[in-house]
């Protein structure tokens, strides 16, 4: 099924005022590279406020993570948080699983492993690849070109590819924020930690099974993002065409630039998939 804009407000004519059979839902948020937790604290509130159940998650060396980003070398270690969540998690509960940015590595590896515990996967402005970096061609789409805007380190040595990156703070409005409140940019100033760009480029799912098949995905483009350009967010569409394509005319970052719209649109989706 795929559903434009027009045709998912129709939709959303008749969804409205529905609930799963709890009355509520269950959101976990994944936060997207150098984020945590911290980045969906409008989101958390908007949706503990209309009633639903919120489950943030800061991934390894993320946020308030005690690791050491550089000491992250593969996938499964950077994104254990997530998996240890859905294993214990009953399997007669389903979540709506929602990734940013690089957060959508986390859902596809998630829809490979636990695919029946997921009511709908939702990527915004993220990298969606139904295998992760399994190609040059997923790394050309996933991966922004941070080269002039970031800063390296090399905790390897500097003989080794670099460990861990971090968007320079004197870049990180014009490049993250730019539509957002001065005051969520300088929080995220405050915030941001380096990245683990080896953990990110080991990101590789290869077994599909038949209830990754089954999982609904929505991609939401953010229209004047300027980490992931709209170009890739539409060669990503292209390649693993989801269900639905939304699309808001924010920056990089919606849960700083328009809360009250990604927060419609979550719900809106969550009706849509019980």
């Amino acid at each position: 099924m795929r559903v434009d804009n027009e045709c998912y407000d129709r939709a959303m004519a008749v969804e409205n005022g529905c609930h799963d059979k709890h009355g509520k839902f269950h959101f976990v948020l994944i936060h997207g590279a150098g984020h945590g937790a911290w980045c969906w604290y409008k989101i958390v509130h908007l949706l503990q406020n209309s009633g639903h159940k919120v489950t943030v998650l800061d991934l390894t060396g993320a946020g308030i993570n005690p690791a050491n980003p550089d000491s992250i070398t593969s996938f499964e270690d950077y994104d254990a948080p997530l998996m240890n969540f859905l294993s214990q998690i009953s399997n007669s509960e389903k979540v709506v699983l929602v990734g940013h940015s690089a957060g959508g590595l986390s859902l596809s590896h998630a829809i490979h492993v636990f695919g029946y515990k997921i009511a709908v996967a939702v990527y915004i402005g993220a990298t969606m690849l139904p295998s992760g970096f399994c190609s040059e061609q997923d790394v050309q789409l996933g991966v922004p070109d941070l080269l002039k805007v970031s800063e390296f380190h090399y905790g390897l040595g500097p003989e080794h590819p670099p460990t861990t990156y971090k968007i320079s703070t004197e870049f990180q409005r014009e490049t993250l924020y730019q539509l957002s409140p001065p005051e969520d940019a300088a929080l995220a100033s405050i915030l941001i930690r380096p990245a683990p760009l080896l953990a990110f480029h080991t990101a590789k799912f290869y077994e599909e099974s038949e209830e990754f098949k089954k999982v609904p995905r929505v991609y939401m483009k953010t229209l004047q993002d300027r980490i992931i350009l709209l170009e890739k967010q539409e060669a990503m569409i292209k390649l693993w065409p989801p269900d639905i394509v939304l699309s808001m005319d924010t920056d990089h970052s919606p849960f700083f630039s328009s809360p009250l719209e990604l927060h419609a649109h979550l719900l809106q989706i969550a009706h849509l998939f019980p």
